[in-house]
């Protein structure tokens, strides 16, 4: 399915091994296996087309296979900054950056401090272990798939349906597909605003896992016309 990622031009060539997201995806026992065949099979699609979009290597539409087959290319940003930001319960430790790193490209010495304290291991005084360790890289990309937070929903509760829109969600045109996953990632970037080419991306990257595994798409595929939820805790760092 990562038809590309041990290419000789991806930069994270070898890193990210079915072993890998197979043992982190064991610390998440619900995903994938929360509903019925097709709901399962959706959610990894899902899954795979959000992180794809976040760690693209495909250059341009004229890549061999195509863009879409150009995921897991990358595991940290392209162009890192400090994403330090004053937080009494997660501080930044000295010298050390919290930039786009793993499959969800997770940022800010806040998401590190709370994604290490969930998994059990020191992200703040220990980044780099999202782009050392593959395990520990899928394992922050599944806790932030699992993890609501406030007022978002978690990533696996929208593709289970276990989610339901408040109505101030529904006045914000936020509805159960596909679509309010990239809001939760990204929204503050990207939804809202009408077309836009990472919002197509990460739909492109969907529709071809989906039609790999044999599951419909579902409704409400895009954010063109929903609110974000908030700033995200995401930023497209590639």
């Amino acid at each position: 399915m990562l038809l590309h990622r041990n290419d000789g031009g991806c930069p994270a060539r070898g890193f990210y091994t079915y072993d890998a997201f197979i043992a982190a995806a064991r610390s998440f026992p619900a995903f994938a296996t929360t509903g019925d065949q097709a709901t399962r099979k959706r959610e990894i699609a899902a899954f795979l087309a959000q992180t794809s979009h976040e760690t693209t290597g495909g250059a341009g539409w004229a890549a061999p296979d195509g863009h879409y087959a150009w995921g897991y290319c990358y595991n940290r940003e392209l162009n890192p900054s400090p994403y330090c930001a004053w937080n009494p319960n997660y501080p930044c430790a000295p010298g050390k950056q919290y930039f786009g790193r793993g499959p969800m490209q997770l940022t800010w010495n806040y998401n590190y401090g709370q994604c290490g304290r969930s998994i059990g291991v020191d992200l703040l005084n220990n980044p780099d272990l999202l782009s050392s360790d593959p395990t520990i890289s899928f394992k922050s990309a599944f806790w932030f798939w699992m993890t609501p937070q406030s007022p978002k929903p978690s990533c696996h509760d929208v593709v289970v349906g276990a989610w339901s829109p408040s109505g101030s969600d529904q006045a914000a045109g936020r509805v159960p597909g596909y679509g309010v996953i990239t809001n939760i990632i990204n929204g503050g970037l990207e939804c809202g605003k009408g077309w836009d080419a990472k919002v197509e991306d990460r739909i492109g990257f969907y529709k071809r896992y989906c039609d790999m595994l044999g599951v419909g798409y579902g409704n409400n595929l895009d954010c063109y016309n929903q609110r974000p939820f908030g700033n995200g805790v995401l930023v497209d760092s590639m």
